[in-house]
């Protein structure tokens, strides 16, 4: 059975068993505190903590997911993989622990022509919570399952929950017992007697209890919950193995195709090499996803989502390397995969010139970075060796290549070996191990400002969700519905304090997809006044107003007049108006794929973040620029309206990547169809109110995203006075008019370069002056004549390979020489080395001579065996380099 097929299964049998079928989210996750969709649940988490209300009462999918934390068992276990999919079946207030076995049950084992997976029940083993004798009783009496398949386990090893106050509740794993030639027969109440035997396929996830504080599996139960749900995952790549009789998940139809097209690259045969294979199946997992990644819009990156993608797909390219392949390997990979995909992801197939492109670049950006990190591993070889002493490269070394420069610590380890140099990999390890328990503490950090929420959530819970106003008004009436002091709740609050204040109803915008928050005040009817500096919505449905109580006091219930900051918010509408026609212009001139990756309206500013590969000519930006005043001179009416979200999205309104919308959404179109957006900001009524959109610039800010940086309105105006004053000050300096400004501009710049270009010829001839006297100079080391020379600062690599190549020919071609010209620039030393044909004859080749150089300097270089040339990071170590050089002939 193809894995598409159990795919479709799933979703038909719980389809005929009333529940919604979800869409896959993004694999970017909709969670902000994590940075991928890790598992099946993550969408549903505010219908099981309880922050939303679900909106169906049963809901499956099968949902892609992304892991890295074991990517080091990739390839060596039959379970591991980064990309994966996860089948899930959810109640929330519906069915609970009889239902949801019942299902699993008859899913599993009902036979292929009924539509399902066909297993055997009697190979079905199940762990249970030992204190769980409903799930006892419904698997032993209402299903008839050997009570002996069943293990019992300790609370400590079978129950879930958020990892704070919040559900929680025991599992029940259903596995699969694949047979004695997988290992040895599960006793003692175990299913993990070693081996690949039990494999589990379906966790069920009762969220049965509200838990208290603690670390760990020491926290209390504070009772049951008053709506319990289900959280099921059942591993699509796991059941995939078992129904097509594979070894493991790299084996199954989706991923081994790839492996198979390895073979054919590497002439190595699958299954003939423990360590062969291993790399084989970690190719084949990391370039499926790195496919489904750029597929879902990450790019490249040295942080964050960007550089787990560029580490996998690094990988992979390593591997190859490994299997003895230095050319490019991903355009005979990746459409591979892209074809076995494809039928359960048909965007892929849509979307492959720019998925592909994006990889294409990031293969061979890895292949100058290998290049780049194997001169400074020379370097550092080389630095060792002439050290005298044993050769062991510092684990700060190997860190610093794998870590700046991408160099996986294997590779520096194999390319040590062949060098003969040993690598402190203790070292490494530990510096590693700072990096991760850094990464720890910074996600221990993000999840413990999960109890902060916790505040909001009981704000939500009682006093009920904030209207917002501010599409039509800037001053509404309201009623404090929440204070809190200190991050506490609090009855009142009395000036001067800083607090927070909650209403039932507000015209205060607060900051989200990338406008800016309003600011005002709020006046108590009672005499107090807040002034508000943010305004931010931590849960959603509840807007929060940050501010200073300057005056007076506030209570609970009291009435206020809430007022807006007017000019503020209608300089940030006419900046986020432009940002959608920016965006609609960019489309026009760069294409579709030119997507919104970020973007931030502020008064009289706007920046936009789009995904584009290569930088904007000029003309082109001008063009775009020009393109928006065009249109907004044209006065086009920007309207708004609220539809369903698949009607805005057959509208042609543009969705954000990565953002999460409900059913219904709002729509933004300024000129009718020419822009159309799914947006909940605040714009203005008709574009002629913007008055000027004024564009800084444009530059790269990550591998593949660029970023526009314009003025609008009255900061566009007050930056052409700005310019305009520039302009007549270099006229009143120049003597010319403003219209005569390029062509005087240009005359002088001329000037300078005649200028410079006669200095520049003076130099080199001071400098060919002083050829005599360095070989005068020179001093013989056994055969060969050596003639070096410091130039100090200010020289240029040009300055040195012209001395060193006069210098050699005033030596006699039939005298074995060697020329050694140093010098620096910005405090960083530059050398090249130059031999003539004798000392070459005697084995003085420059390339090896000009890296024992660069070594001493802290850095690499190379170059033929008659000039080369390399640099470092350590001026001081000049004569230290020279005195090498000498010593090595």
């Amino acid at each position: 059975m193809r894995t598409s097929e159990i795919r479709t299964r799933w979703l038909d049998y719980f389809r005929k068993h009333d529940h919604h079928i979800a869409e896959s989210v993004p694999l970017v996750s909709p969670d902000p505190s994590i940075l991928f969709t890790i598992a099946g649940m993550v969408p549903f988490i505010p219908y099981i903590v309880g922050t939303e209300e679900a909106p169906w009462p049963r809901v499956a999918s099968v949902q892609k997911c992304i892991r890295t934390n074991d990517i080091e068992n990739v390839g060596r276990t039959t379970r591991h993989g980064t990309f994966f999919q996860m089948n899930g079946n959810f109640s929330f207030g519906d069915y609970f622990k009889e239902g949801a076995i019942d299902l699993a049950w008859g899913l599993l084992t009902s036979s292929v022509d009924e539509g399902g997976y066909g297993l055997d029940g009697d190979r079905l083993w199940v762990t249970i919570w030992e204190n769980d004798q409903e799930t006892y009783d419904v698997w032993t009496k209402k299903i008839g399952l050997d009570p002996k398949h069943i293990v019992q386990l300790t609370r400590e090893e079978i129950f879930w929950s958020t990892g704070q106050p919040g559900p929680a509740g025991p599992c029940a794993e259903i596995h699969y017992d694949r047979g004695p030639e997988f290992g040895p027969d599960a006793v003692g109440g175990t299913i993990d007697p070693g081996g690949d035997r039990y494999l589990e396929i379906w966790n069920l996830v009762f969220d049965q209890y509200m838990r208290g504080e603690g670390k760990g599996s020491d926290y209390p139960l504070l009772g049951e919950l008053d709506k319990k749900s289900i959280d099921t995952g059942a591993g699509l790549e796991r059941i995939a193995y078992l129904l097509q009789g594979k070894q493991n998940m790299y084996e199954i139809d989706e991923v081994f195709p790839v492996i198979q097209q390895t073979e054919v690259l590497t002439g190595k045969v699958y299954g003939s090499n423990v360590e062969d294979d291993v790399k084989m199946r970690i190719i084949a997992d990391h370039v499926r996803s790195s496919l489904m990644l750029i597929g879902d819009g990450v790019r490249p990156g040295n942080d964050g989502r960007g550089y787990v993608l560029r580490r996998l797909i690094r990988r992979a390219v390593r591997s190859v390397r490994l299997l003895g392949v230095d050319e490019v390997a991903l355009p005979a990979l990746l459409p591979v995969s892209k074809d076995v995909m494809a039928a359960s992801y048909p965007e892929l197939a849509t979307d492959f010139d720019r998925i592909s492109q994006i990889a294409y670049e990031e293969e061979e950006a890895f292949r100058r970075t290998l290049q780049s990190g194997t001169a400074i591993f020379e370097g550092a070889v080389t630095k060792l060796k002439a050290s005298g002493s044993k050769p062991i490269l510092a684990g700060s070394d190997a860190f610093t290549l794998h870590d700046t420069y991408g160099f996986p610590i294997d590779l520096t380890l194999e390319m040590a070996e062949e060098a003969g140099v040993e690598v402190d990999a203790d070292g490494f390890t530990s510096l590693m191990q700072e990096q991760k328990d850094r990464a720890r503490a910074d996600a221990l950090a993000k999840k413990t400002g999960h109890v902060d929420v916790q505040v909001y959530n009981e704000l939500l819970g009682r006093a009920g969700k904030t209207e917002f106003l501010g599409y039509t008004d800037t001053v509404t009436d309201g009623r404090v519905i929440g204070i809190l002091v200190n991050g506490q709740s609090s009855p009142a609050a009395e000036a001067p304090a800083d607090v927070e204040i909650i209403l039932d109803q507000t015209p205060f915008w607060a900051e989200q997809g990338g406008q800016l928050a309003d600011r005002g005040t709020i006046s108590v009817s009672g005499g107090g006044i807040i002034d508000v500096h943010d305004v931010q919505s931590p849960v959603k449905g509840l807007i929060v107003h940050r501010g200073t109580l300057t005056e007076g006091s506030i209570a609970l219930e009291d009435t206020v007049h809430a007022e807006i900051d007017v000019d503020r918010r209608g300089q940030i509408a006419r900046a986020h108006t432009a940002t959608h026609m920016v965006h609609k212009a960019l489309h026009e001139h760069l294409g579709e794929q030119a997507t919104q990756a970020g973007s931030e309206n502020s008064p009289s500013r706007m920046r936009f973040d789009f995904r584009h590969g290569q930088q904007i000519p000029a003309d082109t930006l001008a063009a775009i620029e020009s393109r928006v005043n065009q249109r907004l001179q044209e006065n086009l009416v920007v309207s708004d309206e609220q539809m369903n979200i698949e009607d805005a999205k057959r509208a042609g309104a543009t969705a954000l990547f990565g953002e999460k919308y409900g059913d219904t959404v709002r729509v933004v179109s300024i000129g009718g169809d020419w822009s159309k957006e799914l947006c909940a900001g605040t714009h203005v009524p008709e574009t002629g109110t913007i008055g000027l959109v004024s564009v800084l610039g444009e530059a790269s800010i990550g591998s593949g995203v660029r970023r526009i940086d314009a003025l609008v309105g009255a900061g566009a105006y007050a930056e052409g006075a700005k310019e305009r004053a520039i302009l007549s000050q270099v006229s009143a300096q120049l003597g010319a008019r403003t219209t005569e400004l390029p062509d005087r501009i240009s005359a002088l710049m001329n000037r300078l370069k005649a200028a410079e270009k006669e200095l520049a010829a003076m130099r080199t001839a001071q400098l060919m002056a002083g050829a005599e006297q360095i070989v005068s100079s020179a001093t013989r080391h056994g055969d060969i004549l050596f003639a070096t020379k410091d130039l100090g600062d200010g020289a240029s690599g040009d300055d040195l390979r012209t001395l060193a190549l006069d210098v050699r020919s005033k030596i006699s071609e039939s005298d074995p020489a060697v020329v050694a010209i140093f010098g620096q620039s910005k405090g960083r030393p530059t050398v090249v080395i130059a031999t003539n044909a004798a000392a070459r004859d005697k084995g003085a080749k420059a390339g090896a001579l000009v890296k024992v150089a660069s070594g001493i300097l802290g850095g690499g270089g190379g170059g033929k065996d008659d000039v080369a040339q390399g640099g470092g990071q350590d001026a001081s170590k000049i004569a230290d380099a020279a005195a090498a050089v000498a010593s090595a002939l």
